[in-house]
């Protein structure tokens, strides 16, 4: 046995640390993109750019990642769509009614989505989709149709149960979807150059659009979210 055993194991060591900064990088490259995506917009954004912020070679990325569009499907499938499997499931066993998992819902993407870097991307799309119309796709159907699709089903889970008067889904869906665009568009444009005594409180914008949405759909008026039964 070696009298100095951190001699023998230092090359082990060395190894361990690289094979773990290997696991990591997919996840630094993602961050890295997320980043400058949201800030400069796809198009604007350099594969380089990516890489030199990830810490990585340009051809490491590209071990990775395919390319640039492929970094971005990746990025809307890590921080959105893959998500929606487990949105589904809590939806699935939410046990209240349907206008506190309206509530629920709304309040739980501005949480998990929208109040992070990743509602940057439901704001490039609306700005680039007509330069990449591939993107677009794939954004409609991994992002929009799924999003849409759970909106559908609370709104008719209300009308099933009798709690939400009968309304059109295709444009109910619509209802529900604006304060998120409206917040999206205002965080990611408008919102940088605000005063701060005129800056949106997101929450209570959320819950005063709630409130009212609910007044429309239920067939008798649900209680506030500032009362208690």
């Amino acid at each position: 046995m070696s009298p100095h055993p951190e001699i023998v194991d230092a090359p082990c060591a060395v190894r361990a640390k690289r094979e773990r900064r290997k696991d990591a990088r997919p996840g630094e490259l993602l961050s890295a993109a997320m980043e400058l995506f949201v800030e400069k917009g796809f198009a604007a954004t350099r594969a380089e750019e990516v890489a030199t912020r990830a810490g990585v070679s340009k051809g490491t990325l590209f071990l990775y990642f395919s390319s640039k569009e492929e970094l971005f499907k990746a990025v809307v499938r890590e921080n959105i769509s893959g998500r929606f499997a487990q949105w589904s499931a809590e939806m699935d066993s939410f046990s209240g009614s349907s206008a506190e998992l309206l509530r629920c819902c709304m309040l739980a993407w501005w949480d998990r989505v929208g109040s992070t870097k990743a509602a940057g991307i439901s704001k490039l799309m609306m700005s680039e989709a007509g330069n990449f119309p591939e993107l677009a796709d794939f954004y409609r159907n991994e992002v929009v149709k799924p999003g849409n699709a759970l909106i559908r089903r609370v709104l008719q889970r209300g009308m099933d149960s009798g709690e939400f008067r009968p309304v059109d889904l295709e444009y109910g869906v619509y209802l529900v979807l604006a304060p998120m665009m409206f917040l999206t568009t205002w965080r990611h444009s408008l919102g940088h150059f605000v005063a701060p005594q005129t800056e949106l409180d997101p929450l209570a914008y959320f819950n005063t659009h709630i409130d009212n949405l609910l007044l429309g759909l239920c067939n008798q008026a649900p209680l506030r979210q500032s009362e208690t039964p």
